[in-house]
């Protein structure tokens, strides 16, 4: 049976779209296969999830990381 993966939802909506959110799905996804990381995240984009004033939005461990970038990620992906 595979380890448990938790999952990283990125917003795609128009205003994340617009604050960058395909640069940023595009470094998660290389830190996703990165060898320390790799088979323990799943990266699932997103429709808008409502959070368009605090674009882009990144959702880890059910925790919402408002203004995201790769670094607010790294610390809580631990």
């Amino acid at each position: 049976m595979s380890p448990y993966r938790k999952f990283i939802f990125i917003c795609n909506g128009s205003d994340c779209k617009k604050a960058g959110c395909k640069k940023l799905q595009s470094e998660i996804k290389d830190l996703v296969k990165s060898h320390e990381y790799q088979g323990k995240y799943k990266l699932i984009k997103t429709k808008c999830m409502d959070f368009c004033k605090s674009a882009p939005s990144v959702i880890i461990q059910n925790e919402l990381i408002k203004k995201a970038d790769l670094d607010s990620i790294k610390k809580k992906m631990g």
